[in-house]
Parts: structure tokens; sequence; C-alpha cells
């Protein structure tokens, strides 16, 4: 049973993560040959405030792309 977990920032809507999810099942079906009831994935998400990149947290990253 292949399982996936995807680790992102917090921010994308209900819709965007099922749509994601439902496009990865698709890829694991098609390129492994299983059975998307054997598919597991599972989103872990961090607030903007617990993700660092180049030393600002994302939310320092988003106040600095609006100036």
């Amino acid at each position: 049973m292949p399982e996936i977990t995807v680790n992102m920032a917090a921010g994308r809507t209900e819709e965007q993560k099922k749509g994601m999810m439902l496009d990865i099942t698709q890829a694991l079906v098609k390129n492994l040959g299983v059975d998307a009831e054997a598919v597991v994935i599972q989103i872990n998400e961090a607030p903007l405030t617990h993700k660092m990149k180049g030393g600002k947290t994302f939310v320092e990253r988003a106040a600095a792309a609006k100036k």
C-alpha cells in the first residue's frame, strides 16, 4: 500500500488540497499499477509562523513580498 505524506505551509483551500490528493492518487494508480483504494495520502500543514525559508518565516516572506 503506497502511503504519501505531503508537508506544506497552511493556507490552501480544502478544494485545492482534495484536488492535489486526487491527482497524486491517480499518478500512483497509473505509474505503480495499484488500486486507488490502496493509496493513503496525508497532509501535514504548518502554520506560516512555524515554517521558515532563507532565514525568514513564511509570514515575514509574505509581508516582504507585498512591499
